[in-house]
């Protein structure tokens, strides 16, 4: 099973999120990122309906297959900024 990890960062002069390298919209507020990536880590788990794709590969190719609604990745929330430690200042990690 696939797994996807949001990380809680400083990004444009507040906070986001970040999956891989691909950044949230900014957040005023650490708290406000950090629950914004809780939400998005849950919904990405949440299973969907099954339905046909249809997309083009590198080579210019058309595919078309089914895509199975209920094949969700497992997600987790990593926080390593300052207010986001433990009592013994470890970084915590938020699994969803």
């Amino acid at each position: 099973m696939a797994h996807v990890t949001y990380d809680v960062v400083e990004h444009d002069g507040g906070f986001a999120y970040k999956v891989g390298d691909v950044f949230s919209e900014t957040y005023p507020t650490h708290q406000a990122a950090h629950e914004a990536a809780v939400a998005a880590a849950q919904r990405q788990r949440l299973a969907g309906e099954s339905d046909a794709i249809l997309y083009q590969d590198a080579d210019g190719k058309w595919h078309e297959e089914m895509a199975d609604g209920g094949d969700r990745p497992d997600t987790d929330v990593e926080d390593h900024l300052d207010d986001g430690s433990d009592e013994a200042g470890e970084p915590e990690a938020h699994p969803t």
